[in-house]
């Protein structure tokens, strides 16, 4: 799946810079638990998150997550933005919960990331 793909079918927003719309991304990862994304979480993942700090930025750029989806309208600090820009991370919100946001992209044929 494509970011574009994501934006459309989470009616997102992107508020950071597109970095590289043709990467495809395999798996989404769903958690406010930035420890289980180190655990778990690869550079096809899609971090979907709650959290709306620069430690998300931070774990996502050890992992070379290139994409971070915040849910519940989330919107990001300058200071995130300014991290995740200088980093590539793309950042998209959506209005949607969490477990609406996941359901939406396994159904589209997202798989999820399991150990």
């Amino acid at each position: 799946m494509k970011i574009g793909q994501f934006i459309e079918l989470l009616n997102a927003e992107c508020v950071t810079y597109q970095i590289d719309e043709e990467k495809e991304y395999n798996y989404a990862f769903a958690s406010d638990l930035m420890s289980d994304v180190l655990a778990l979480a690869n550079n096809t993942t899609v971090l979907i998150t709650g959290l709306n700090n620069p430690q998300v930025i931070r774990t996502a750029e050890m992992l070379d997550i290139s994409l971070i989806i915040l849910v519940r309208g989330k919107k990001p600090s300058e200071e995130t933005l300014a991290i995740a820009n200088e980093t590539n991370i793309t950042i998209l919100t959506t209005d949607l919960i969490m477990f609406e946001t996941c359901g939406k992209l396994y159904e589209s044929g997202l798989s999820a990331l399991s150990k």
